[in-house]
């Protein structure tokens, strides 16, 4: 009979030859990817990124899993596998609201993995400008909080942008407090983003009431000035802390436990359907009574539902608005190509911003 530690090393051995084994079929994997590349120059194509491929590849993951992993994590693990085989045919240059290590930055990550070149803007105008010129492949934007509400700049420029949504990706938000400093008493200044402070308010009551608060452009930033400064601190994300050295002092300072953003995909071409699509579009009616209800009604009659509706000032006349609007479904559907035809007879604007995948929350 075999002793425990016979068992041991036999178990250890099996796994290293499974592990031999992955890696050869992880580079049989890359060489093949690095062929399709080949394929696509030869055919012109200049977008090596498919979409549709990923998920699909993503949800038979998901749908093969016999556990005992779960599938949470293949999916994130197939992601980077993915996104790094990507970055051997053309990595995906992607541009994002905020300085590296913003809640945007990790939010790019999230979507395309972390082998796809992530170049940051200084303003939401500016991942727009530089993904309609070309000079990247998609932008990323942060749209709504589930406690701030929406992003009334990313809403606006959709106004005038050519660009189509074509992916959406939710991040729950945890704000971490960085500093060199071992022990909460030691602190004396906390540097945040204002919303950040807001939605930290109570727990800095509670664990810091008497420390200064001190406002600053971008968490990221706050986390570049408790870097240099003695006894400050920084509420900022995980992938922060990461990449500017800052170790945690404390973790989940949220007063919302499900304080969520959620991020848009921008991009010059729309998205095929995948059945589990939902459609941005923006519209503006006649200034009448029951406009609105005119314009709404088709939805309603064809068993569309909306799932979002959020009004903005359309800049061309006093008290004029524009609605955005998130119903289910894609814009390819002939149920929802009635609908916006009815629509648009009781519109002055109506514009379809894109179909793409609903996004599923990560933890």
């Amino acid at each position: 009979m075999a002793t425990d530690e016979e068992e041991l090393a036999r178990l250890r051995g099996a796994i290293d030859e499974i592990d031999e084994e992955v890696l050869r079929l992880i580079s049989r994997r890359a060489r093949h990817a690095q062929a399709i590349g080949e394929v696509k120059k030869s055919a012109g194509q200049h977008s090596f990124w498919s979409p549709k491929r990923e998920a699909e590849v993503l949800q038979k993951v998901e749908a093969q899993n016999g556990g005992p992993l779960p599938g949470a994590f293949l999916r994130r693990w197939y992601l980077e596998l993915m996104s790094a085989c990507l970055a051997l045919e053309k990595p995906v240059r992607v541009a994002y609201f905020g300085p590296e290590g913003s809640y945007t930055h990790t939010a790019a990550l999230q979507y395309f993995g972390s082998s796809a070149e992530a170049i940051p803007e200084v303003s939401i105008g500016e991942v727009f400008r530089k993904t309609e010129c070309g000079g990247v492949d998609f932008g990323v934007v942060p749209v709504e909080n589930s406690t701030e509400g929406m992003v009334s700049h990313t809403l606006d420029m959709f106004l005038s942008s050519p660009l189509c949504i074509c992916g959406e990706t939710l991040l729950r938000i945890h704000h971490h407090l960085l500093c060199k400093e071992e022990k909460l008493e030691s602190v004396a200044r906390v540097y945040a983003h204002p919303q950040s402070l807001a939605q930290c308010r109570r727990w800095l009551e509670r664990h810091l009431p008497q420390v200064e608060c001190i406002a600053a452009s971008s968490n990221a930033e706050a986390v570049r000035i408790a870097v240099k400064e003695e006894k400050a601190a920084a509420i900022a994300g995980k992938n922060a802390a990461h990449i500017y050295g800052l170790p945690i002092l404390a973790s989940h300072l949220e007063d919302e436990p499900s304080n969520t953003t959620r991020f848009l995909v921008l991009g010059s071409q729309q998205r095929k359907p995948t059945g589990e699509d939902k459609t941005s579009i923006l519209s503006s009616c006649l200034d009448e009574p029951g406009a609105l209800v005119h314009l709404l009604g088709p939805l309603a009659r064809h068993g569309i539902s909306m799932t979002k509706i959020e009004s903005r000032p359309s800049k061309r006349g006093l008290w004029n608005y524009v609605f955005f609007l998130d119903i289910e479904g894609h814009m390819d559907e002939p149920v929802v190509v009635e609908a916006f035809e009815e629509m648009k007879k009781a519109s002055i604007l109506f514009k379809v911003l894109g179909s793409y995948p609903r996004a599923q929350l990560k933890h």
